[in-house]
């Protein structure tokens, strides 16, 4: 479960305050969750919100539930390290013992297929480079709750294919928070709905029900 009361989250832009959400209260039950929105509208600004990685202007967003780091661009990796030294870092971070974390060392080269580059500094990888690292490493660990904002895009047609099935298999024994433009994929990994929206939220019991409004809203125009 994840709570949300009276909460407003704005940025200050030069016409004044731009609102993602605007005193919104919500109890969101636990599950497989679509993030919806037009561009621009907030989707990854809520997706972080929610997994406490970015803070509301006022108000309070509580859960019990724990959350990995938000799979996207690899941002929050040391440029200056090597791929691999950033997985044992993040291993030491999390107490994992030496076997545990030469374990996992290993599955995050060959889920992330980087070859050479694992060894090398990340401010030498491409963007899909940082993310398959990124991917793979939380795969390596176990949270209540999976952050992906359009990981699923990375790599070449065969890398997405192998990662939407990591996922899959992974979401039997979590949940995620997805931000997708792919509606299938929402559709095949969400079974509910957010859609943010001019400074409101809306939850959807049904993700095909958060899809309709979605593109209802997108035909609008508004």
């Amino acid at each position: 479960m994840i709570e949300l009361e009276n909460v407003t989250k704005y940025f200050l832009t030069n016409t004044g305050k731009r609102y993602i959400l605007n005193d919104v209260s919500l109890t969101l039950p636990d599950g497989n969750v679509g993030i919806l929105g037009r561009n621009g509208a907030g989707k990854s600004t809520l997706m972080r919100m929610l997994g406490r990685i970015e803070f509301p202007n006022s108000g309070t967003i509580s859960s019990p539930n724990t959350f990995s780091w938000p799979l996207g661009l690899g941002g929050g990796f040391v440029g200056n390290m090597t791929g691999r030294a950033n997985v044992k870092f993040v291993c030491n971070l999390y107490g994992k013992t030496k076997e545990e974390t030469k374990e996992i060392l290993h599955q995050v080269d060959m889920f992330s297929e980087l070859g050479d580059y694992y060894n090398m500094p990340m401010k030498t990888y491409s963007s899909g480079m940082k993310g398959r690292l990124g991917f793979g490493l939380s795969l390596a660990f176990d949270f209540d709750y999976m952050i992906i904002d359009e990981t699923l895009s990375v790599g070449d047609a065969r890398f997405r294919v192998k990662a939407k099935e990591a996922l899959r298999q992974k979401i039997e024994h979590s949940n995620v928070l997805l931000v997708s433009h792919d509606m299938k994929t929402l559709q095949e990994m969400c079974d509910f709905a957010l859609l943010v929206h001019e400074g409101e939220l809306y939850f959807f019991d049904d993700i095909n029900d958060g899809i309709v409004k979605y593109n209802e809203i997108n035909k609008q125009g508004k």
